[in-house]
């Protein structure tokens, strides 16, 4: 397979310079942050209208309460830069933060930004392309932008906080896998190697942004339209530490065939060559005790639990156009088997 990238080109800001790590490889690690939240699930408040039908317990992607036969969804997404162009970022950042919105079977209606600025570092004038490359995907999202947050910070960060609608009888849920379900992938994996060799290198990858940019909104209604209820999205945990989060919340096991899983273009030279995240790695570790890995490859196992920014829906039935890449069974020995 040959790398698919565009010449390296001299840009006046390397953001991606201003920030220790990138995207959603800069999530907490799992496991650390399963330590934090331990105990912290938060009672049904007595006397209210608005119980809350999916909170901290099963690992979801977003919150959601019920108010008058609605179901509203809430979330919150940022990182710092995972490329250079601060409009692309900005995309890039608020796809992420919607997806969380979809991966629940919901629509986003209205999304504030937070944004952290180094204002003695950064021009301003780049933080403005950040916010319009936000305004610019909520907008295509039909998805109002309401003003948001900032503060003065060492390293620049963006994201957004995003409240979306959904039928609580149709919601898309990590704990409704079922042995016997397909497994299907609407984006192909890579996006964290990639991301972290134009970090290093100033390489520019236009399809790991293209694909980072798409909203995950045909894939979401897709699902839903075929009935399906079980579904999450990849970002940070990487494809691994999500569908292990899925099939612990279900009861169930994941099965894996690995030769079906599809890539972006120069992923696995990116491995090859070095270019893998910290996070990536955290993220291989924390799943390696609840994993048959079989005969799987060490660049395999590394792409696979590669920490993605605004990956795709890995959903639990058969999406039209996405590859299936497993099944879920009844519960074995391990949460993931891969063959």
């Amino acid at each position: 397979m040959t790398s698919t990238s565009t010449p390296i080109r001299e840009a006046p800001v390397r953001l991606t310079q201003y920030a220790h790590g990138g995207g959603c490889a800069c999530k907490i690690p799992p496991g650390e942050l399963e330590e934090v939240v331990a105990g912290l699930t938060v009672p049904q408040l007595a006397g209210g209208d608005t119980p809350l039908l999916v909170g901290l317990a099963t690992g979801d992607d977003a919150a959601v309460i019920t108010y008058r036969g609605t179901a509203v969804v809430s979330t919150a997404d940022f990182f710092t830069p995972v490329v250079d162009d601060p409009y692309d970022w900005g995309r890039i950042a608020a796809a992420n933060a919607l997806s969380d919105v979809y991966a629940m079977g919901g629509r986003p209606v209205l999304a504030v930004n937070l944004l952290a600025w180094p204002r003695d570092r950064l021009p301003f004038a780049l933080a403005r392309e950040v916010l319009r490359g936000g305004l610019d995907v909520a907008t295509q999202a039909g998805c109002h932008v309401g003003g948001g947050h900032s503060v003065d910070d060492p390293e620049p960060k963006y994201g957004m906080a995003v409240t979306g609608l959904a039928d609580p009888a149709r919601l898309l849920r990590n704990d409704a896998g079922r042995p016997g379900l397909p497994l299907s992938l609407t984006k192909p994996l890579g996006v964290g190697v990639l991301n972290n060799r134009h970090k290093v290198t100033g390489e520019r990858f236009e399809q790991a942004v293209a694909t980072m940019a798409a909203l995950n909104r045909d894939a979401s209604q897709a699902a839903l339209a075929a009935g399906i209820t079980c579904a999450t999205d990849i970002t940070g945990f990487g494809f691994l530490g999500h569908l292990h989060k899925l099939a612990q919340a279900s009861g169930v096991t994941a099965v894996v065939d690995t030769a079906a899983v599809p890539y972006l273009d120069g992923a696995r030279e990116a491995v090859r060559d070095g270019y893998v995240s910290g996070g990536t790695r955290r993220n291989l570790e924390w799943v390696a005790p609840y994993t048959d890995f079989g005969t799987t490859d060490a660049d395999t196992r590394l792409l696979l639990a590669d920490a993605q920014t605004s990956g795709g829906l890995l959903v639990a039935g058969e999406v039209p156009g996405a590859p299936v890449v497993g099944e879920l069974v009844a519960r074995g020995r391990h949460s993931l088997v891969l063959r």
